[in-house]
């Protein structure tokens, strides 16, 4: 393991999907540093005011722009470079803001969701010009994602709507957003819609509440499969009879998997042909053998104090907790989280009434690859974005708030990560996060985070020699600090600032004004 120094954080520092900068908006200033060299290489200064009010934080998908949403006003900067400024203002009802913004399907396209479900508006920065799409059916930060899905390669953007007590989907043109059909699918109470990763499906599910119902539509509405899970042929014009429902439904990123999660204990997976290929069953006891490893957490005091925990291979046949085989009445029944690796070749999964316990399946082999028994629950599993068969594990409660866990097939056991001792006054503050980044190298690297400081985290051994060395993602440099210049009558100024000319290890360095030559604002959108 390797850890870098601790840097400046705050409850918006975030790491980009490319894995090659680390942004944190603090007080006055957004501070963006590069992770290949731990300097800062721009500096962004904002209304110190606009603070208390930040709702939203994010990178564009290509990691060029960064959006930080000030009640109803979205501000926009090129990251890490470019001049590009723009400033959004989406007047809201008296005494509330907006519910939900992201990127779109571009770095110059924002989707903002009103409260309430009143409207999405979709504004191009560039043409400065704003679409207004009435009553999206989900609209939350936890649900907004569930109701909108843009095309693969062609970027049309696919809707679900919800008027007069009927589910809509709409498709919007990829240039304008306006709308080009749309039509109400066979769906009693759609809870999510998405294209598939090759662009030649739109799927729309129905809640678990109404049975088993997942619909594979045309891009012009017609359903070409109306999958019901495991009814037979002769029940699915039944109103009687209903299947567990869905409550997870992902795609492999190769696209020749969907994996469909219900309310039971099995994961069916469709094929590219839309046939269930294979149905995944979480048994309520597991037994070991030579291509099943199961381990177990061991918690351990020393000096009277928890110590990190380890992990102990399973010898005989064991029941993860929380996990009973007469359960089907609870009502957190089911597995409602469920993701497959980069290579779609692994498939993890958790079971609502069984949160302890991690299930990882080999897909091609139809097999139980591992299981992973904590004493906490699992909060978060996250799958490296580029480097297949490496997971990441997080667990709740305050003991684990500095621990990250990875595993791998050729692991013992998942290895634990302290990030604890790397934090000043071996201490978290506020509500921790990590993340893989999406390293520019081979090495696999993490991104940790609470209130105050984040660190960088290698996986490479660092004893392991020179050339070991050389595969990590960075090596520290020490930095000169940049010059305070508080007499400015901007709201917004920018500095690029070479990776040597910043201290390594405090983000409080200020901005340099920048000449007018090289500063652009867009005009507010009404």
């Amino acid at each position: 393991m390797h850890f870098t120094k601790s840097f400046k954080s705050s409850p918006y520092s975030i790491s980009s999907p490319d894995g090659k900068y680390v942004a944190t908006l603090l007080s006055t200033t957004i501070v963006i540093r590069s992770v290949s060299s731990l300097g800062i290489i721009r500096t962004i200064k904002v209304p110190s005011e606009s603070y208390g009010s930040v709702t939203g934080f994010m990178w564009s998908p290509s990691s060029t722009r960064i959006m930080v949403a000030v009640a109803e006003q979205f501000y926009v900067f090129s990251a890490p470079s470019g001049d590009f400024h723009g400033l959004v203002q989406i007047p809201q009802p008296p005494g509330t803001k907006p519910a939900f913004a992201k990127f779109g399907a571009t770095d110059d396209e924002l989707c903002v969701f009103s409260p309430v479900g009143i409207k999405l508006t979709i504004i191009n920065l560039t043409l400065s010009k704003a679409v207004e799409i009435s009553n999206p059916k989900f609209f939350s930060t936890m649900a907004a994602l569930r109701g909108y899905s843009f095309r693969p390669t062609t970027r049309h953007l696919a809707l679900l709507t919800r008027t007069a007590g009927k589910d809509v989907v709409s498709i919007h043109s990829a240039d304008t957003r306006e709308i080009q059909r749309s039509w109400c699918p066979e769906t009693i109470d759609a809870q999510g819609i998405a294209w598939t990763p090759d662009g030649r499906w739109l799927v729309v599910w129905d809640s678990p509440a109404h049975g088993t119902r997942v619909l594979f539509c045309t891009h012009d509405g017609h359903v070409y499969k109306d999958w019901r899970g495991h009814l037979p042929h002769s029940a699915l014009n039944d109103t009687s009879q209903y299947g567990p429902g869905v409550k997870a439904l992902v795609f492999g990123p190769n696209g020749r998997y969907t994996a469909v999660a219900d309310g039971s204990n099995d994961i069916s997976i469709l094929n590219d042909r839309l046939a269930e290929e294979v149905r995944l069953h979480h048994p309520s006891t597991v037994e070991p053998k030579e291509t099943l490893q199961i381990w177990q957490e061991q918690i351990e005091l020393r000096a009277g104090q928890r110590a990190v925990p380890s992990f102990v291979k399973a010898t005989q046949a064991v029941s993860p907790p929380g996990l009973s085989s007469n359960s089907i009445s609870d009502t957190r029944h089911g597995c409602s989280l469920t993701k497959f690796d980069p290579s779609s070749s692994l498939l993890v999964s958790r079971l609502d009434d069984a949160p302890s316990t991690i299930w990882i399946w080999d897909i091609p082999t139809s097999e139980l690859r591992a299981v992973l028994m904590y004493h906490a629950n699992i909060t978060k599993v996250e799958w490296h974005p580029s480097q297949p068969e490496l997971l990441l594990m997080r667990c709740d409660g305050e003991e684990y708030s500095g621990l990250v866990f990875v595993w791998d097939p050729l692991s013992n056991g998942p290895r634990p990560i302290d990030f604890l001792r790397h934090l000043p006054s071996a201490k978290v503050t506020g509500q921790t996060d990590a993340t893989w980044l999406d390293a520019i190298t081979d090495s696999a690297a993490l991104f940790f985070t609470d209130h105050e400081k984040y660190i960088l985290a290698s996986l490479t051994d660092a004893d392991a020699g020179v050339g070991a060395e050389e595969a990590l993602p960075w090596r520290t440099r020490i930095a000169v600090n940049s010059h305070v210049k508080m007499g400015t009558s901007r709201d917004f100024d920018v500095s690029n600032n070479d990776a040597d000319d910043n201290n390594g290890t405090d983000m409080d360095e200020a901005i340099t004004d920048l000449d007018d030559a090289f500063y652009f604002k867009k005009s507010p959108i009404p």
